[in-house]
């Protein structure tokens, strides 16, 4: 009987001892359970905290490269109208130098066939005063013909040239 007795207490403190085990186990598994809940929530909120940092930096990155974009498109239209302006106005004051170098060259073709042809009626003139006083006769009526008809060469050739030239002057100065 005391066989049984103290059978029946060693399997109480067995049985004490596997209970207590038990228990200390579901306290340790319950422990490492709020340990990984803890450390869950910890990870997602840092989680939360880089993504709304990187959208923060996003959202400023995009602001600034906005205004960038902005501010240079602003100093190229400026540029460009700047640019325009003096194309302009540099186009119209060549416009009226030409303008101007064209009427100069017309008024001195006109003055060279003026002076042209008053030279050529002087001298007309002045020859037929000549030829009336003297005495004329078949060898100076040839060469007084000849000399008339020279003179009259003389005058196309010359007012030819002339026209040419001044052409010529107000096509070099309208196109270059």
């Amino acid at each position: 009987m005391v066989v049984v007795e103290v059978v029946d207490v060693v399997m109480v403190v067995v049985e004490v001892v596997v209970v207590v085990s038990v228990v200390v186990l579901v306290v340790v598994v319950v422990m490492v359970e709020v340990v990984v809940v803890v450390v869950t929530v910890l990870v997602e909120v840092v989680v939360v905290v880089v993504d709304v940092s990187v959208v923060v930096v996003v959202v400023v990155v995009e602001v600034v490269v906005l205004v960038v974009v902005v501010v240079v498109t602003v100093v190229v239209l400026v540029l460009v109208v700047v640019v325009e302006v003096i194309v302009v106005v540099l186009v119209l004051v060549v416009v009226v130098v030409v303008e101007v170098v064209v009427v100069v060259v017309d008024v001195l073709v006109v003055v060279v066939e003026v002076l042209v042809i008053v030279e050529v009626v002087v001298t007309v003139v002045v020859v037929t005063v000549v030829v009336e006083v003297v005495v004329v006769d078949v060898e100076v009526m040839v060469v007084l013909v000849v000399v008339e008809v020279l003179v009259l060469v003389v005058v196309v050739v010359v007012v030819v040239n002339s026209q040419e030239l001044a052409f010529n002057c107000c096509a070099t100065l309208s196109s270059g």
